[in-house]
């Protein structure tokens, strides 16, 4: 799976009284789908995964699944900390026609090297969905540890919350040897399944089995199939994405496929000039559109960031509302801040 662009990270949407609002979230992912970005990531941090019970998850995988659009990569955060726990719900995500799972390092942490590589391993190996690695400020998978689980044939990538300068290097240094084929369409976008899945329209019957007529009963005429989409080959290598909106510009610069940008839940189009700018060439153009959200992301990816980005949700036309508790929403200071950086990035 091609993992090139802007990925959006879904927040989860709560009735006040803490409800799972799926209608509220139905609405979003329309309205996602309908933005230029690549791909839409559910049950991360600012989709308080972490917050739902196993069955509100899965309400959440088939949601989503069915409002997106059949284009845009959907990537389900299932990350637990049993082999076991993880795999049911990638089982999940699979059901619902998810793309790849992303999964981070259990909450034993990254200091237990052995158990942490065979966690991993464990999952991609009985994982139905592709592996996206995920690497945070604190839970970060050391260089060698990615170097030793790019090899393997079902992990994609990482997304990285520090994939810039140094770090970036030496994980695409120590990367380098991987090489793999993916399908993707004529113009080199990402087929998701949802996509390459061929379906019978309705109408009337014209066509006929050939194993029909050979079975000595009566022949039943249906629909032709669809044909699968035209597709071709892409060689790549170990998918590397940005995870904060802040370091975007850089990572692009240094290597990086794509990015997870936090913020994007509140401006998706603003997140998607950036790096449409620079796979344009157009540098100095990327970087004003990077300068132009540098303000509003760093306030609402700081202290209570889910609150702050479901607030800015609110202001852009997507439902934000209020956080699970303990979260709490932003304060009328805080809010009132937003409002001004949000100004000038309504999408």
């Amino acid at each position: 799976m091609l993992l090139e662009g802007i990925h959006l990270p879904l927040t989860t949407p709560f009735y006040p009284d803490g409800r799972l609002n799926l209608r509220k979230l139905e609405h979003n992912v329309d309205r996602y789908s309908r933005t230029p970005v690549a791909g839409l990531l559910v049950l991360g941090a600012s989709g308080e995964g972490s917050a739902l019970t196993d069955d509100e998850t899965v309400d959440v995988l088939k949601t989503t699944s069915e409002l997106a659009a059949k284009e845009k990569v959907l990537l389900a955060c299932v990350g637990r900390d049993s082999v076991f726990a993880t795999l049911a719900l990638a089982e999940a995500a699979a059901a619902a026609k998810f793309d790849a799972v992303v999964v981070g390092a259990p909450s034993f942490g990254p200091e237990l090297r052995l158990e942490l590589v065979t966690y991993f391993q464990a999952v991609a190996d009985r994982s139905p969905l592709p592996v996206v690695l995920s690497s945070t400020a604190s839970a970060r998978l050391s260089v060698d540890v990615l170097a030793e689980l790019a090899g393997h044939p079902s992990i994609l990538g990482v997304i990285d919350s520090e994939a810039v300068g140094e770090r970036l290097a030496a994980i695409l240094a120590a990367t380098n040897h991987v090489s793999r084929e993916v399908t993707v369409t004529t113009i080199f976008a990402a087929a998701t399944g949802r996509m390459l899945a061929v379906t019978v329209p309705s109408g009337a019957g014209t066509f006929v089995s050939a194993e029909s007529l050979g079975g000595g009963g009566a022949a039943l005429a249906v629909a032709p199939p669809v044909p699968a989409l035209k597709t071709r080959t892409k060689r790549i290598g170990f998918q590397v994405l940005g995870g904060t909106t802040e370091t975007m510009l850089d990572a692009f610069a240094g290597g990086a496929v794509g990015a997870v940008p936090r913020f994007g839940a509140s401006a998706p189009q603003a997140c998607n000039e950036v790096f449409q700018a620079w796979k344009d060439g157009d540098a100095p153009l990327a970087a004003e559109k990077q300068a132009r959200i540098l303000a509003a992301a760093a306030r609402m990816e700081g202290a209570g960031a889910v609150g702050a980005i479901k607030y800015g949700c609110d202001l852009n036309g997507y439902y934000g509302g209020r956080p699970r508790l303990p979260l709490l929403a932003p304060t009328i200071d805080v809010r009132g801040a937003i409002d001004l950086e949000m100004a000038g990035l309504k999408n």
